[in-house]
Order: C-alpha cells, then structure tokens, then sequence
C-alpha cells in the first residue's frame, strides 16, 4: 500500500524545478511563509484561495491544486470507512 501524496509534496517539487524558495513564493504570494512551510510539509491543506494564488504564480489552473488536495483527501479517508456498516440505496 502506498502512502497518499500530499499537495504538499509537488509543492515542493514546483519550488525545485522553479528554483524559488519558500518564502519567495510567500512574498510573491502575499501570503505568510508559514502557510506555505505548512503545506509543503503536509501539515495543511490546500484551500481555494491558495489554489488560486499558487495557479497565477505557476500558470497552472486552480483546479489543478485543488484536485491534489481532494485526491489526497480521499485516499486519507476512504481506510477510515467501514464500508461494510453502510448500506446504499436501491432504486
């Protein structure tokens, strides 16, 4: 099994590729240098707003982040379900 890959991670590999650090990205953002520490550590998530920021800085879409951070998000939750406790509708 593997682990679910935060948005964070790619983050950090835009960060590389671009070669601009942390907290140039933050100033560039005009957002604080911790909420951008934060997500590439994977300790928060991406919110719409950061999906648009960090679209307009990488010429990506919002959407594309946004898709990270909802894939992650089920793949960190979907071991928590018991699926076998919910029983689905018939039509």
């Amino acid at each position: 099994m593997t682990h679910p890959i935060h948005p964070g991670e790619h983050l950090a590999e835009f960060l590389e590729e671009y070669g601009i650090s942390q907290n140039a990205l933050a100033k560039r953002m005009g957002i604080h240098r911790m909420r951008v520490s934060q997500i590439v550590r994977g300790e928060r998530s991406i919110t719409a707003d950061t999906a648009i920021r960090l679209g307009i800085v990488f010429g990506t879409t919002p959407q594309f982040w946004m898709n990270l951070q909802a894939r992650n998000d089920l793949e960190v939750a979907k071991p928590r379900v018991d699926a076998r406790s919910i029983e689905p509708l018939v039509a």
